[in-house]
C-alpha cells in the first residue's frame, strides 16, 4: 500500500503588520456580509446572476475571465475548480468540448447550473460537488483555479469562497493537480497580495510548475498597494 505524501504545513510568509492589515480587511468585509444582495451583470457578453451566498464578480475578476477566453482552445476538456457562480465555466464553454465545474458550496452549484442554462451552454458544462479533487476523475487540457485568498477558518457559507483554513484546500490542489492534467495540459490561477501570494508560488514551485503572468493589476487600499495576478502554469519537464 502506497503512503500518501506528507503535505506542507502552512505558516504565513509575510510580516506581522501585513497579516494584521489583512485580518482587519477581512473583519470589515465580514461585518458587511448581511448587506450583500443578488448581483446581476453582463460580463464579457454573458448574462451572469450571483446569489448572496456566492462570491460576486469584482473589478479584478476580468483578469481571470479574459485569460480564460484567450486560453481555451477548441476541443479542450476544461476543469473549473471552485467554480462559484460558474462564470469561468460559461466563458470556457464558448470553445471547449466539455467543462467540469466543481465547488463545495451548494448555492454556488445551483448558480453555476442556472448561469449555464441562461447562456445556452448547459449541454457542455457538468456541475458537480467536489472538495478539491474528491469527485474529479480523469485528465484535463486546462484547469482554471480561483482559490480563496485568505487562510482563516470560514464562519459562513459565503466565506468558503474567500477563506481556506491554513490553505488546506490549496495545498491539496497543488499536491494532486499533475495527476489531472493531460501531457500538454496547462492551468490558469488567479491570486493577489491580499492573500499569501508567496505561499502560492511556493506550492507551485514544489509541484514543479513554471509560471507566466498573463494579466495583472495593482490597486490601492487604505494606502497599501494590492497586486492581483493571473498566472499561466505549465508542468516543468
Amino acid at each position: 500500500m502506497t503512503e500518501e505524501p506528507e503535505l506542507p504545513t502552512y505558516s504565513p510568509r509575510m510580516p506581522p503588520e501585513r497579516i494584521e492589515r489583512i485580518r482587519r480587511w477581512h473583519e470589515r468585509a465580514y461585518r458587511g456580509d448581511s448587506e450583500r444582495e443578488e448581483q446581476r451583470v453582463t460580463y464579457f457578453g454573458r448574462s451572469i446572476v450571483v446569489p448572496p451566498d456566492v462570491q460576486p464578480l469584482t473589478p479584478v475578476s476580468e483578469l481571470l475571465g479574459g485569460a480564460v477566453l484567450d486560453e481555451v482552445r477548441a476541443g479542450d476538456r476544461v476543469l473549473d475548480m471552485g467554480t462559484g457562480s460558474g462564470v469561468n465555466a460559461v466563458l470556457a464553454a464558448a470553445k471547449a468540448e466539455t467543462v467540469l465545474a466543481v465547488d463545495i458550496n451548494p448555492k454556488a452549484l445551483e448558480a453555476a447550473r442556472d448561469n449555464a442554462r441562461r447562456n445556452g451552454v448547459a449541454d457542455r458544462i457538468e456541475v458537480r460537488h467536489s472538495d478539491v479533487f474528491s469527485h474529479v476523475e480523469g485528465r484535463f487540457d486546462l484547469i482554471v483555479f480561483d482559490p480563496p485568498f485568505r487562510w482563516f477558518r470560514p464562519r459562513t457559507l459565503f466565506e468558503t469562497a474567500i477563506t481556506d483554513e491554513n490553505y488546506e484546500a490549496m495545498t491539496r490542489f497543488f499536491a494532486g493537480v499533475r495527476d489531472h492534467l493531460t501531457e500538454d495540459g496547462r492551468m490558469l490561477v488567479f491570486f493577489g497580495t491580499s492573500g499569501d501570494l508567496d505561499y502560492l508560488t511556493f506550492l507551485s514551485e514544489k509541484a514543479g510548475f513554471d509560471r507566466t503572468v498573463v494579466a495583472e493589476r495593482s490597486l490601492t487600499k487604505d494606502g497599501w498597494q494590492v497586486d492581483y495576478v493571473t498566472f499561466r502554469m505549465t508542468p516543468r519537464r
